[in-house]
């Protein structure tokens, strides 16, 4: 099921938190949504999922408008906010009956469903305790099984793996990749690393206005900085060599490598690259060019970059 968003705004008073923004998602498809504090993810998301109306612009799923069907279409999304919000005095088990059965979930497939969840996520030997004599990373297990328990065709994920260990978060990645093939999903984090590991989509929203939309990779091409080497070039006297590269036609910005007299990093000119030219270099001057790697633009550079203004 997909989801589309089109002219959506939200303002809070005098405050616009979402500007005009449009965007789809599509089925099988895992969207990581990032941006600052304050950006306007998670008001985004809270209109997804029908939690907060909508001033201007639409958002259909599966075709259907929020305006018209949202009581038909909440069945089909599954949320787990930002602030996991849970009934800490129930045992998991009842609170995940209590959550199918809010959710519509027929009486005799509930315990069938409680029991995948407890499985799917990780919580067996957790299973017969109350939520609250649970660690945070546990009831973040138990706050995205109540968001599944229903079977969802789309999942809509605010910082899903806010509080959990290392170990956990590897897990819960792999299950929301797992999920990712058959669901559609929304997934808002500030651990980027963690975007690239689970996302197959990236869209970065700045001050309630989507300020990039692609993959990882495409992002890289298109940021501020191009290619950038590191090279080491050994026989020759350092500020020699820093003055041929810079009159490279290729290079755009030479630095010497601290403590390393011999490195340098190239910045090459928009849509050039400066490996051949430095090689060439070395060849004509019988230095040894014992290192030349490609930097890759870090999704932390990007998403400062943009978010930074």
């Amino acid at each position: 099921m997909d989801i589309r968003i089109e002219n959506l705004t939200k303002r809070y008073g005098p405050q616009t938190a979402v500007n005009n923004i449009s965007f789809e998602v599509k089925p099988g498809e895992i969207l990581g949504f990032l941006g600052p504090n304050g950006a306007g993810k998670t008001t985004t998301m809270k209109m997804i999922t029908s939690y907060v109306n909508i001033d201007e612009g639409n958002i259909f799923i599966g075709g259907k408008s929020i305006a018209t069907d949202a009581a038909s279409l909440k069945k089909h999304i599954g949320y787990l906010p930002e602030h996991n919000p849970l009934y800490l005095e129930m045992a998991i088990m009842d609170y995940l009956g209590f959550c199918a059965s809010l959710q519509g979930v027929s009486k005799s497939e509930i315990p069938a469903r409680t029991r995948e969840m407890i499985r799917v996520c990780g919580l067996n030997q957790e299973k017969h305790k109350r939520i609250g004599e649970l660690s945070k990373g546990y009831r973040q297990r138990v706050g995205l099984a109540q968001a599944m328990i229903h079977d969802p065709e789309i999942l809509i994920l605010d910082e899903p793996t806010s509080g959990l260990d290392p170990n956990q978060i590897v897990e819960i990645r792999e299950l929301i990749k797992t999920l990712g093939r058959q669901k559609t999903v929304v997934l808002s984090t500030h651990i980027l690393p963690e975007v690239e590991a689970t996302c197959d989509r990236i869209l970065i929203i700045n001050k309630g206005n989507i300020v990039a939309d692609g993959t990882a990779n495409t992002l890289r091409k298109q940021a501020k900085g191009q290619e950038v080497l590191q090279v080491t070039i050994e026989d020759g006297d350092p500020q020699e060599i820093y003055s041929k590269l810079q009159s490279l036609y290729t290079s755009q910005l030479v630095d010497l490598v601290p403590e390393q007299p011999h490195q340098f990093l190239i910045e090459s000119v928009t849509e050039m690259s400066s490996k051949r030219e430095v090689f060439k270099l070395c060849v004509q001057n019988n230095w040894v060019l014992s290192e030349l790697t490609p930097l890759e633009t870090k999704l932390e550079d990007i998403f400062r970059d943009l978010t930074l203004n």
